[in-house]
């Protein structure tokens, strides 16, 4: 096969024998995650392995994962180990000492409980994309040049929201429409947490306003879809030149028009799959290529992913949200200043702030619930 998936790096993941951290073994797993991160401190200090860029990248991420791990594991053992030394006092203790010792005790109690929580966190299963930054298509869809203007508010609201969040933003490509909106725009987030809350974004984002075009002033419901890709590395996905199909031609704008006087636009199919993606925003053909080649690279890394997912179990299916272009997952109501998430029965009026940037509480809520989720899955 001409294109290949590197998939299984992070197989082991620190989370493959979970237990529960509240019972007598639990010093156990953290003294067996440290003795881990000890081995590969180790072999990251190994000269050889730095000419190995997968193999590199692959303990490099492993230590991120394990080094924070075992600092949330290092806090409960710091102060489980405080409780019981402030139990035995109390036991012994009287008068104002043993006041004060019982407020110490319960305050070390609540910590306990706390960093128990983060532990628990901690130990469930790394999805295998949250270290990867992103790549987010959206398209207008139902709605036509309602649709498409929609798309460009939310481009702007994830452009700003990336710079609230300290990620970089980079556009990849922008058809504009007759209108001044989006028919389709591609661009790519990068930073830490990118994966683990835009993967909530993928699917249909519903808008219901008076469009522009209405002289009535009905209110109309449109849609755009949003795709997240987790962006693949050169090494994970190797794409062989020969199952590639490169077509130049002259860029065009809005109508067709055409915008350049050299054959600058880049269209790359992938044979074996049939995946095509264009570029033309650089006037660079070299550079179209290159950045055509960055979406291709995570499209098949996505299809491969679904594929295993899907032949392994059916956990795919179950996952919050799905992002299935077909699932309607948000609705911006501008009559009621109101969003409303429909996947965790959220609503929220403020859908000016909203689409100036401010997601934090959408977002901070999708995570939220996925962890309440996967951790009473882990209680079952």
């Amino acid at each position: 096969m001409g294109w290949l998936i590197r998939l299984g790096l992070r197989a082991t993941t620190v989370a493959g024998a979970i237990g529960s951290v509240r019972s007598p073994t639990v010093l156990d797993r953290l003294e067996s995650l440290e003795r881990e991160l000890f081995d590969v401190e180790a072999r990251l200090g190994d000269p050889g392995l730095i000419a190995d860029r997968a193999r590199f990248q692959d303990e490099a991420r492993r230590h991120k994962e394990l080094d924070a791990v075992v600092a949330c594991g290092r806090r409960l053992r710091s102060a489980s180990e405080d409780l019981e030394a402030a139990t035995e006092l109390l036991g012994e203790a009287s008068g104002a000492d043993k006041d004060d010792l019982r407020a110490e005790v319960d305050d070390l109690e609540t910590e306990v409980a706390e960093a128990t929580d983060a532990f628990r966190l901690a130990l469930l299963p790394k999805d295998p994309n949250d270290d990867r930054n992103v790549i987010v298509e959206i398209r207008g869809a139902e709605g036509g040049e309602e649709a498409n203007l929609f798309a460009r508010d939310l481009y702007e609201m994830y452009r700003t929201f990336s710079s609230r969040t300290g990620w970089r933003h980079e556009l990849l490509e922008a058809s504009d429409s007759d209108m001044g909106g989006f028919s389709a725009v591609t661009f790519s987030l990068s930073g830490d947490d990118v994966w683990s809350r835009m993967k909530f974004e993928a699917g249909v984002h519903r808008v219901q306003r008076v469009p522009v075009t209405e002289s009535q002033g009905r209110i109309h419901t449109s849609s755009a879809t949003v795709s997240v890709l987790p962006e693949a590395d050169e090494v994970e996905v190797v794409v062989d030149e020969n199952d590639l199909q490169i077509d130049v031609y002259r860029a065009s704008g809005p109508g067709g028009q055409s915008v350049n006087t050299t054959d600058s636009a880049v269209r790359i199919t992938h044979k074996p799959t049939g995946v095509v993606v264009s570029m033309q925003d650089e006037k660079s053909q070299l550079q179209n290529k290159e950045k055509a080649l960055r979406v291709l690279r995570s499209r098949l890394l996505q299809a491969e992913q679904e594929r295993a997912a899907a032949e392994a179990s059916e956990q795919r299916k179950s996952q919050m949200g799905g992002g299935g272009r077909s699932e309607k997952i948000r609705t911006y109501n501008f009559k009621e200043n109101r969003v409303s998430d429909h996947r965790i029965n959220l609503t929220i009026h403020k859908l000016d702030k909203v689409l100036a940037g401010e997601l934090g509480d959408v977002s901070d809520a999708l995570v939220h619930e996925e962890q309440q989720r996967r951790l009473a899955g882990l209680d079952e």
